[in-house]
């Protein structure tokens, strides 16, 4: 028997697991998440699960947290917990499998300001899932504040969810970012109806949408009251006199994305400016492990599903199926990445934003570290990585672990931020459940694999 394990049910995991199962290998298909489509194919109790439906010898494990990877012989060992993460009934399961693709996807990176750390203050992501999945606004007056294209669904989900979007700040100039690159944004012309449909929900609620321009404090006695934007230089420094006090219950902000590096990292893939390094046929440096999707960089949904696709045929050839390149998904991602390029060369994160903390701007929430106590900790000790800065400062030693403070503290102290996503245990787990011993499934066989899609580089 040879079986496949996809972890992450999104764009790039859902065309992974449909594609190596074309070609009648085993896939085991898990995500975290109680339905399948990911954050971007968010369902509600409408959705029709026939958008998603999988071939009959994939097998979809839902509310499945995997919490390590180990190699063994032939393959690769999965942990995973599954059920609710706050649930009394989570069980334990452990697959063997000859070949993975990981497909984790990513989350919002939000940065700190003055504030921020209100009741009223959410990522942009977290906004739109509460929107798209409830049918629930954060507010009645919400500000978007952040940088690239995601900020326009997030407001398009606000206003279809009732809310007022008093303004959408953009922080770079995004026009002349794209004129930097015109044949990276030619690349991505299907985007473009998608882009008009956006800015006609936009005009028609008469939402002004600004560059150079950013939230910069949030003010409130115990939630959200108003915001203070300010009009922002190349660097992101605030204009001296810019500034508005716009009055606001709700802030979204987005600025980009981070991957979840946790499972890579535990597979020994290599990591390179902050993504898994992949070759053509989507395959790490680690044997056997594949990788697709914002892992591999962020580009939007259409191009994680053609990597996807690309990746699960070669997980495919990988345990020995007969598999033909598929050219036309590997044309899409070479398009597709060109798109990626200039999307971030369009809206970077520029430095200036370290200029809008002050000494008290709390930067570690969880531990409720300050800027004041993490510059402290770094010029008091030798700090050079993030292990030794997370023991002096307690910054991403809390419930979070770094993933939502760790890119920010990384770059204040002047550290590799992937630092901060590794760990031996990927996802939290009770002691109980790590003393439990659970009975490991192993189809392993002996087949030695051909290279992936047999494609020379």
């Amino acid at each position: 028997m040879r079986r496949i394990v996809v972890i992450g049910a999104g764009p790039a995991g859902l065309a992974a697991a449909k594609a190596a199962a074309l070609h009648g290998v085993e896939v085991v298909l898990l995500d975290a998440g109680a339905k399948l489509g990911g954050q971007y194919h968010r369902q509600d109790a409408l959705t029709s699960e026939e958008k998603f439906a999988l071939p009959r010898n994939v097998e979809h494990v839902a509310e499945a947290a995997v919490w390590a990877i180990e190699k063994v012989d032939g393959g690769h060992r999965v942990h995973l917990r599954i059920g609710p993460a706050d649930g009394p009934d989570r069980r334990g399961r452990t697959l063997e499998a000859r070949a993975l693709v990981l497909a984790t996807g990513a989350y919002d990176r939000a940065l700190p300001f003055p504030g921020w750390d209100l009741p009223g203050v959410f990522t942009a992501g977290a906004a739109q899932a509460i929107a798209k999945g409830q049918g629930v606004a954060i507010g009645d007056r919400v500000v978007v504040s952040g940088t690239g294209p995601f900020l326009l669904p997030v407001a398009d989900s606000l206003i279809g969810a009732g809310a007022r979007v008093v303004e959408v700040a953009e922080a770079n100039a995004a026009v002349t970012g794209w004129l930097g690159n015109p044949t990276g944004a030619l690349a991505g012309w299907r985007k473009s109806s998608e882009l008009a449909r956006y800015a006609g929900v936009l005009a028609r609620h008469r939402v002004p949408y600004r560059s150079r321009a950013a939230v910069v404090e949030a003010h409130g006695m115990e939630c959200v009251e108003s915001v203070t934007v300010a009009r922002l230089d190349a660097l992101w420094n605030p204009v001296p006199g810019s500034q508005r006090r716009i009055e606001a219950d709700a802030v979204a902000v987005g600025f980009g994305f981070t991957p979840q590096l946790e499972l890579a990292l535990s597979a020994r893939c290599r990591v390179e400016d902050g993504f898994v390094v992949v070759d053509a046929a989507q395959g790490t440096s680690a044997p056997g492990v594949f990788a697709a999707g914002e892992l591999t960089g962020i580009g939007g949904a259409d191009l994680a599903a053609s990597e996807g696709e690309v990746a699960g045929a070669a997980a495919a050839k990988f345990v020995g199926a007969a598999v033909e390149p598929p050219l036309r998904a590997m044309a899409r991602v070479r398009s597709g990445r060109r798109f990626a390029a200039a999307l971030d060369a369009a809206y970077p994160v520029r430095p200036g934003w370290q200029g809008w903390l002050r000494d008290d701007t709390v930067v570690c929430r969880c531990e409720e570290v300050t800027r004041r106590m993490l510059y402290r900790a770094v010029d008091e000790r030798d700090v050079g990585a993030v292990r030794p800065l997370k023991l002096v400062s307690g910054a991403g030693l809390g419930l979070c672990q770094g993933r939502v403070c760790g890119r920010n503290v990384a770059e204040l102290a002047d550290v590799d931020p992937t630092g901060f996503a590794k760990r031996p245990i990927a996802a939290p787990i009770r002691l109980s459940e790590l003393a439990e011993e659970a009975t490991v499934e192993s189809p392993i066989d002996a087949e030695e694999p051909g290279r992936a899609l047999g494609v020379e580089y």
